[in-house]
C-alpha cells in the first residue's frame, strides 16, 4: 500500500513562470516516513537577475541571493541526489503542479551539465504524486479552482504559513494529499501506477479542454516533464 510508504515533498521558487528558461531559487524538500518530518530548505543565487515580479511572489531578492544563495549547480546536485534516490527505491515524491517543478528541475541540471534525473532513472521519472491532477481525477466535476490555497480550504487542512513559501507549500500539498486519501479511501488500494495514470488523463483531458478554448495547443506526451 502505498500510503505507507516514505514520502517526500517537493517544491521550488523561482526567477519566472516559464520551467525551460528560468532559474531555481529556493527549493525544500519534506520527508514524511514512520520515524516523523525531516525538511530541507536550499537558497540558491540562480547566476541571473531575480525580476522584481518573482521577488514579490517569494520574497527573495537579487542581492539576498547573491550574499546567502549557495552555488546552483552544488543545489541542483544535492537536491537531484535526494529525489533520485526516492524514486530508485519505488517511494513517491509529491509535487502540486508537479510538471513544472521537474521540468524545472530537468531543465536547471542539463543547463549546468549535471545528470538530469531521468537520466539517473534510466527513462522515467516516476512514481510522483500531483495532487492538483489527483483532485481533478477523482473530484472531475467540481466547479471552481484547483490552485493550492483552494484545495486547501476545499479539504479543509490546516495551513500554518503563508503561500509562495517552498516549505509552506510543500506541508500544505502533503496535508492536501493526506485529506484526499481520506475522503477517496479507495486510493489507498490503488498502485501507484494507477495513481500515475489518474494523473495523467486529468492533464490531457485538461489541455483538450484548454486546446478547445484556444489557451492550449493540447495534450503533449509525456508527463510529468512533456517532451518540448
Amino acid at each position: 500500500m502505498w500510503t505507507t510508504l516514505p514520502l517526500i515533498g517537493f517544491d521550488t521558487e523561482t526567477t519566472g513562470v516559464d520551467p525551460r528558461r528560468d532559474r531555481l531559487v529556493t527549493c525544500s524538500l519534506v520527508r514524511v516516513d514512520s520515524e516523523g518530518t525531516s525538511r530541507r530548505y536550499w537558497l540558491a543565487d540562480p547566476g541571473v537577475d531575480i525580476p522584481e515580479a518573482a521577488s514579490q511572489v517569494h520574497g527573495i531578492t537579487t542581492e539576498q541571493a547573491r550574499a546567502e544563495g549557495r552555488p546552483i549547480a552544488e543545489v541542483l546536485g544535492e537536491i537531484a541526489d535526494i529525489l533520485g534516490a526516492q524514486l530508485a527505491a519505488g517511494q513517491p515524491v509529491v509535487a502540486f503542479n508537479a510538471s513544472y517543478d521537474f521540468t524545472l528541475l530537468e531543465s536547471e541540471l542539463a543547463r549546468h551539465g549535471l545528470p538530469t534525473l531521468s537520466q539517473r532513472l534510466g527513462g522515467e521519472i516516476f512514481p510522483v504524486i500531483d495532487p492538483y491532477l489527483l483532485d481533478r481525477g477523482v473530484d472531475r466535476y467540481r466547479k471552481g479552482k484547483r490552485r493550492l490555497e483552494n484545495l486547501v480550504m476545499h479539504y479543509g487542512v490546516f495551513q500554518d504559513d503563508s503561500f509562495h513559501n517552498a516549505e509552506a507549500d510543500v506541508v500544505a500539498t502533503l496535508r492536501v494529499l493526506g485529506a484526499m486519501v481520506e475522503k477517496f479511501p479507495q486510493l489507498r488500494e490503488k498502485e501507484l501506477r494507477e495513481i500515475v495514470d489518474i494523473q495523467v488523463q486529468a492533464e490531457r483531458e485538461f489541455q483538450e479542454f484548454l486546446r478547445k478554448v484556444g489557451r492550449s495547443d493540447g495534450p503533449k506526451e509525456g508527463w510529468p516533464v512533456p517532451r518540448a
